[in-house]
């Protein structure tokens, strides 16, 4: 069905609104500012002003864990080894290394964010990239294509009592800013609309593990949330018990309010004779038929039992390390059982590369489209460059990739990439070993042989500088 520019704008909206809500509460989570569950509202309402909600933030750290190990490095197009300059470039004007992981955070909390590429009035060579966050903004896909049809992002103006709501619309071929007045959307006097022709909607959804029929993809928290939210009912009930338990509770028969007193003969306060202070009578038991015992104080040892129980079901359902969860203090046997511990969370960081992989690689497309107006063969098979998610010591990766570089399986620009180093360290590298390579051709010209065969005992010569006149290199100096 065919829609108008002002029925899509009406439609993405309401769209919106509608997964606000789940998404507000995926981000509450996230934030540790959740609301307590699994416990009466009459037991909230009577504890409210003594006691708060004990949140054991997991959700964060789960998050967090697969985040840390998402970093892209580069671009490269095919056939050609070393990562593009160009595309780097626009990556880094627009702040991409920082953006790109609020993005992939906020995707593994939020299901999904989004990429939006526009033009730059000021650099024509440099589009405008920026990344979204999916409370602001709604993505609609084409069923046959997949690709997203139109899309929309809003943001408001001013104070409550003077808010102005604005949003923007993303359709094939313009962008449309629009402000609502008096209940009603027009377009924005003050942004004129962008008729750019392009047949695309500029707009690519980093979605979390998107599924055939939830291409907008699944929280990372799906699984975690019940039971963080038992955990936090576990630990604020250990703070309650051992607000009113953990201290050994005293019983007094034949008493009266007269009689608590401390040293001096002063009566003590409700909360004195709670807590546990010196008491004073001089009533006794055989004349007076009074008596006072005490209470064994609660163990809490059960909470933390139950706690670690549910530690461990979070971290087999995420697949992280024991230690991470708290559940072991004991150093690993080895670096491989680090590796071994780590494997599922490694897989898990590596399958979102893959996907992510392919959204950044798109992103970049829209790039060379809106700076080109065209699209070339060679970025449709771009590839996306990322950090090693593992965690091998420095040790392990030198050695792995010096035996693959000796064993000539790789060359040494990949072996360079295989350590951790970035494109632009590779890139200094290289010109030093071009250098390096120079001076020793210089050398040989000249004779010296010892580049080859190594100097002799002794202290040999400085070889002279690259910067030397043409009679100190050819031996003729005075």
């Amino acid at each position: 069905m065919e829609r108008t520019e002002l029925e899509w704008l009406k439609h993405l909206i309401a769209c919106h609104d509608k997964a606000k809500k789940d998404l507000t509460s995926l981000d509450s989570y996230y934030e540790g500012k959740q609301p307590l569950s699994y416990m009466a509202p009459e037991l909230q309402r009577e504890l409210e002003e003594s006691v708060r909600q004990v949140v054991i933030n997991w959700p964060r750290l789960v998050v967090d864990a697969i985040e840390e190990r998402l970093d892209v490095v580069g671009f490269r197009f095919p056939g050609i080894a070393q990562a593009d300059e160009e595309l780097w470039r626009i990556w880094q004007a627009n702040d991409l290394d920082e953006q790109s992981q609020q993005g992939h955070l906020d995707a593994l909390v939020m299901k999904r964010a989004y990429v939006v590429v526009g033009a730059n009035e000021d650099d024509a060579a440099t589009p405008i990239v920026t990344v979204e966050s999916a409370l602001d903004m709604y993505a609609e896909h084409d069923p046959r294509t997949r690709k997203v049809a139109a899309a929309v992002k809003r943001w408001s103006e001013g104070e409550d009592t003077d808010k102005v709501e604005h949003a923007t619309l993303y359709v094939p071929g313009s962008t449309i800013w629009y402000v609502e007045q008096d209940g009603e959307w027009v377009e924005d006097p003050d942004y004129p609309r962008d008729d750019h022709g392009l047949n695309v909607v500029p707009v690519e959804v980093l979605a979390n593990r998107p599924r055939l029929k939830k291409r907008d993809g699944v929280s990372e928290l799906a699984d975690v949330i019940p039971l963080s939210d038992a955990a936090c009912k576990i630990a604020t009930d250990m703070m309650i018990s051992a607000e009113y338990h953990a201290t050994p509770r005293r019983v007094a028969f034949g008493f009266g309010e007269d009689d608590f007193v401390d040293e001096q003969g002063r009566r003590i306060s409700a909360w004195s004779r709670i807590a546990g202070r010196i008491w004073a009578t001089e009533k006794n038991k055989k004349d007076h038929g009074v008596d006072v015992m005490q209470f064994p104080e609660a163990d809490l040892k059960n909470f933390h039992s139950t706690i670690n129980q549910l530690a461990q079901l979070v971290a087999s359902l995420v697949g992280m390390p024991p230690h991470f969860m708290g559940q072991t203090t004991a150093n690993p046997a080895s670096a491989d059982a680090i590796r071994s511990a780590e494997s599922r969370l490694v897989k898990r960081a590596e399958r979102k590369q893959g996907a992510w992989g392919g959204a950044w690689e798109r992103v970049m497309r829209l790039v060379l489209l809106v700076r080109d107006g065209e699209e070339s063969s060679e970025a449709r098979a771009l590839e996306t460059i990322w950090r090693d998610a593992s965690t091998p010591t420095v040790a392990q990766a030198a050695d792995a990739a010096v035996k693959k570089k000796q064993a000539g399986i790789v060359p040494l620009r990949q072996t360079r990439e295989d350590l951790g180093y970035t494109q632009a360290q590779i890139a200094r590298m290289e010109e030093q070993d071009e250098a390096d390579a120079s001076s020793v051709l210089r050398r040989l010209g000249n004779g010296d042989v010892s580049p080859l065969f190594g100097t002799k005992s002794g202290s040999p010569p400085e070889p002279p500088a690259d910067d030397a006149p043409p009679e100190a290199l050819s031996g003729n100096a005075a």
